[in-house]
């Protein structure tokens, strides 16, 4: 063999190596979160959802009249055939208001379209805003959009309260579940892929899972991942009932004593990702990072609606080798934590089999659920508990996790190195990395694991004192109005800088046809010219 051929092997070789060594830098690429938006039991925005975290609001409320008679429904002996046995769950206002011409809908097409997704659009809406994007700077961009959704009440009221004749052309559109994604891509006019994803009480989370799979492979350059679930009828109750999987209190007394099963919620969160790279590059902001995930399934177990440890286990340890990370450089686990007195026990074993036998750890994994706050919001509730870990990394604390007096007797505490967050605590390590956790009712199961962003220098300049241009634009004049008072009411609350907020406020919106704009050098100047 020539020296030219063993150098053109070599150079080869390397390529080659370099060429593999790229892929597997693809392959455990981090995904950054640059948008959010929701609306949950006690909370219109995720500001709102930090203030019911941090000061442990219990959000659940009796079932509004608005949706069903609850009397009529009701009664306390869970084998009576027709009713539920609960009068509670975590509701959110407002899901029958909605502005169609904003998003050219005609009110004929509004009145056959489901809740779910006139709500999806608003909120999608809303985390392009946080993410500083214009409806003009995503049009026709390959952005994907991956929906969590299960439930379909609206279909059933119009039913019941219609005849078949008024069924019209926007019913199918208007009510199934694949729609739910393909709208939002149509409305926003996005090219990547649209996919809804129905995997139970997980869909939320499996979303974002298959989200960073499509951004790390390159199917898209941008992704929507939403979770989304409304109780508009009695039937979903109904059928649980006869399961005997509520809590006849409404409460999801998760890890505790008197854990006797869940509330349920409804409410939805929308997230804008992007490839961390991409996103420094662009000089976005971060919110926080997922670092890795994973998605598995029961297969045989003790059946198709329990839960399985084993799995869990696998679940957690696959998420954890995606993101690179070994066991003791978790400090949270967002639990699944349901409130059931046998899924709690499963989940505590397997994050102790997971998080135990490590040598790294020199405190116990600390553990919450979100459900004891806003109840188990089905296909949303990952996308609820994936929201509460990424505001508490940003404001660095870790929320009380409610209703947890006496330790469930079926958890080996002794045995496994947990600790129950019940008060506000710090969250002051440096890493501050957490896993989250969700688990479908049909078996499939996904896991991620979050961190804080990267340090960023920002290109734009402080400019401390420098007059900064703040401009309001909305479709209607009294809608000016409405946004002078949310800006407000932001203001008096942020300790963003107001070079950010005027840049948010004119290049990172969309401008519609009435606007209003001022000047003003601080924060506290412009909450008074509002």
């Amino acid at each position: 063999m020539s020296e030219d051929t063993v150098r053109r092997l070599l150079t080869a070789l390397n390529d080659a190596t370099d060429r593999i060594e790229a892929l597997e830098v693809e392959r455990h690429e981090s995904i950054a979160v640059v948008g959010i938006a929701c609306r949950f039991p006690g909370a219109e925005d995720p500001a709102a959802f930090w203030r019911v975290l941090r000061q442990g609001v219990d959000a659940i409320t009796p079932v509004p009249s608005d949706r069903w008679d609850v009397d009529r429904y009701y009664s306390p002996d869970p084998d009576t055939p027709g009713t539920m046995y609960t009068r509670h769950g975590g509701f959110v206002d407002g899901v029958d208001m909605f502005d169609p011409q904003f998003f050219e809908i005609s009110p004929r097409e509004a009145a056959s379209l489901d809740p779910q997704q006139r709500l999806l659009l608003e909120l999608t809406w809303h985390a392009f805003e946080d993410a500083q994007l214009s409806r003009e700077a995503v049009t026709g961009s390959s952005t994907g959009v991956f929906v969590g959704v299960t439930n379909n009440d609206y279909e059933r009221v119009l039913r019941r309260y219609g005849d078949e004749t008024a069924i019209d052309a926007y019913f199918s559109s208007g009510n199934t579940l694949n729609a739910a994604a393909g709208r939002l891509a149509y409305t926003f006019g996005l090219r990547g892929p649209a996919v809804a994803v129905d995997t139970a009480c997980s869909s939320s989370l499996v979303a974002a899972h298959l989200a960073c799979q499509a951004l790390r492979s390159g199917q898209c350059e941008r992704a929507v991942v939403a979770g989304v679930n409304l109780i508009l009828s009695p039937e979903g109750t109904i059928a649980i009932s006869r399961g005997r999987m509520v809590a006849p209190d409404g409460r999801c007394k998760t890890f505790d004593a008197a854990a006797d099963g869940y509330v349920r919620g409804e409410g939805a969160g929308v997230l804008i990702l992007r490839r961390l790279t991409d996103a420094v590059a662009g000089d976005e902001h971060p919110r926080a990072v997922i670092c890795g995930s994973a998605v598995n399934q029961n297969g045989p177990s003790g059946g198709l609606t329990v839960p399985s440890g084993p799995a869990q286990q696998a679940l957690i340890r696959a998420a954890l080798e995606d993101a690179r990370l070994e066991p003791g450089d978790i400090d949270y686990v967002e639990a699944h934590g349901t409130g059931t007195s046998l899924g709690d026990p499963i989940e505590a074993v397997a994050l102790g089999a997971v998080f135990g036998g490590t040598k790294t750890r020199d405190t116990p994994l600390r553990v919450g659920s979100v459900k004891t706050n806003i109840g188990h919001l089905e296909s949303a509730a990952g996308m609820a508990g994936l929201i509460k870990v990424i505001l508490s990394i940003e404001h660095g604390e870790l929320p009380p996790h409610l209703h947890f007096r006496t330790p469930s007797p079926h958890i080996p505490w002794d045995q496994i190195p947990l600790r129950v967050v019940t008060k506000l605590e710090p969250w002051n390590t440096t890493a501050r990395r957490a896993g989250v956790s969700s688990f479908g009712a049909s078996g499939t199961n996904a896991h991620l694991v979050i961190a804080p962003p990267p340090e960023q220098r920002f290109r734009r300049d402080d400019a401390p004192g420098r007059k900064q241009l703040i401009v309001l634009s909305s479709p209607e004049k009294d809608g000016l109005r409405d946004q002078a008072e949310a800006l407000a009411g932001y203001l008096e609350q942020t300790d963003d800088a107001l070079d950010d907020i005027s840049f948010a406020m004119t290049a990172g919106r969309t401008h519609h046809r009435h606007r209003a704009a001022f000047v003003a050098a601080k924060t506290g100047q412009a909450a008074e010219r509002l």
